[in-house]
C-alpha cells in the first residue's frame, strides 16, 4: 500500500483518529469548499454514482464515509427502504442531519457514528454500498473493505467515487500543479484547519487508482470490478460486485 499518509505529521494519535479530528475541525465549511475546491464539478459525479446504485433497485442503502450526508441525500430519489450513512465524524454528521431534516429526508436517512472497519450490521444486510471520497482515508484498506464486504449481501453493488490522478499530458501536470500547490492555498485562506487540505491532496496523490485499485477489490473478495475514470481522470468511479 506504501506509506500511511496521516494528516497531523507531529501527532501521537493513529490515522483514523487524526482524520476523525480534522474533519470535526473543517466540518462546518466543508461543503462550500468542497464545491470551491472541485469547481462544482462532484456533483456531477455523484450523480454518474446515484445512476448506477440505482440499476439493481437496491432496498437497503449504506453510504460510508458519509460525510454531510451529500449522497446520501441524491441517493433518495432510488426510492429505497432505507439509507444508512455512517461517518467517523460527529461533527460532519451533525452537519449533514440539519440538511437532511431541511430536505424532509430524516424518515429515509439514518446518520450513525460509526468506524468503516468495525461497523454495527449484520453480515449480508445492504443491497448496495457506496463510499464517494472516503476509501484513501481508511486505516487499514483491506480491514475496511472486507469488512464492506461482509455487509453486502450476496451479487450486492459497491460502488466507489475516489480522486485518481490524471495520466495524459497536460491534465497530469496541470492537477499536479493544483492539488500541490492551489488546493492548500485555498484550504488556508478558507479553513480553521491549516493542514486538512493540505492532508486531502497528499493523500490522493498517494492512493492506488484504476487497475491497481481493481486488484485490491478483488484481493478482499470481490468480483466484477470495472474502473471509470471522469473528468480528464482527476477521479474514479469503480463497481463492484459480491
Amino acid at each position: 500500500m506504501g506509506k500511511i499518509v496521516k494528516p497531523y505529521k507531529d501527532s501521537d494519535l493513529g490515522k483514523k483518529e487524526q482524520v476523525a479530528k480534522m474533519f470535526d475541525n473543517i466540518s462546518e465549511n466543508y461543503d462550500g469548499l468542497n464545491r470551491i475546491i472541485s469547481l462544482g464539478i462532484d456533483v456531477s459525479w455523484r450523480k454518474k454514482v446515484v445512476k448506477l446504485v440505482g440499476e439493481n433497485n437496491p432496498k437497503q442503502i449504506l453510504d460510508i464515509a458519509t460525510g454531510t450526508g451529500d449522497l446520501a441525500m441524491m441517493m433518495a430519489e432510488l426510492n429505497p427502504d432505507r439509507i444508512v450513512g455512517l461517518d467517523i465524524s460527529a461533527g460532519m454528521l451533525e452537519v449533514g442531519k440539519q440538511k437532511i431534516a431541511k430536505a424532509n429526508l430524516s424518515n429515509k436517512i439514518e446518520m450513525i457514528v460509526g468506524d468503516s472497519e468495525n461497523m454495527p450490521f449484520d453480515d449480508n444486510t445492504f443491497d448496495a454500498i457506496t463510499v464517494s471520497f472516503g476509501v484513501r482515508n481508511f486505516e487499514n484498506l483491506d480491514k475496511g473493505l472486507t469488512e464492506i464486504n461482509r455487509v453486502l449481501k450476496p451479487n450486492g453493488k459497491f460502488v466507489v467515487l475516489e480522486t485518481s490522478n490524471p495520466t495524459k499530458f497536460p491534465f497530469k501536470q496541470g492537477y499536479k500543479l493544483y492539488t500541490n500547490i492551489v488546493l492548500p492555498v485555498i484550504g488556508k485562506l478558507f479553513s480553521k484547519d491549516k493542514v486538512a487540505y493540505s492532508y486531502l491532496s497528499e493523500s490522493a496523490n498517494h492512493f492506488p487508482f484504476g487497475k491497481a485499485f481493481n486488484n485490491i477489490l478483488e484481493k478482499n473478495g470481490f468480483s466484477n470490478t470495472k474502473d471509470i475514470p471522469v473528468t480528464f481522470g482527476v477521479a474514479s468511479i469503480y463497481t463492484a460486485t459480491k
